[in-house]
């Protein structure tokens, strides 16, 4: 059994947010210990690792818990986890749109810049449009 520190070690995740999982229920210890410390067993670390690499992929926390209810699900549809992954890839590709077009923008404000000792700027100028 792992305490909060412990288990925040072994997962790479801070004590805060392993304590933050538990208040909302997603990944809860197993028990406490006799002086009322979280307790953690081996199934809650690997429920914590899997839900960092989950955030790590933007899922939120609702995504999350959805994923975990499948993970925990033996009898699960793989067709169920693959569309919330479907669904996470359009959203990071909506974003990778989004930067490249913001890339783009200011990409083409700095190469209409001077970068000279006058005060004319065409990237001041670009922000406040």
């Amino acid at each position: 059994m792992y305490t909060i520190g412990d288990a925040a070690k072994a997962t790479n995740l801070p004590t805060k947010t392993v304590r933050y999982y538990a208040d909302i229920n997603l990944v809860t210890p197993s028990g406490r210990s006799d002086n009322g410390y979280r307790l953690y067993s081996d199934k809650e670390i690997n429920k914590l690792i899997f839900t960092r690499r989950a955030r790590s992929f933007g899922f939120s926390v609702q995504e999350c818990r959805e994923l975990l209810d499948l993970y925990e699900n033996r009898d699960r549809s793989s067709r169920d986890v693959k569309a919330i992954a479907l669904h996470r890839i359009t959203v990071i590709e909506e974003k990778l749109q989004e930067l490249q077009s913001l890339h783009d923008e200011l990409s083409h404000l700095a190469e209409t810049c001077n970068g000279d000792d006058r005060p004319d700027c065409p990237i001041i100028d670009g922000l406040v449009k």
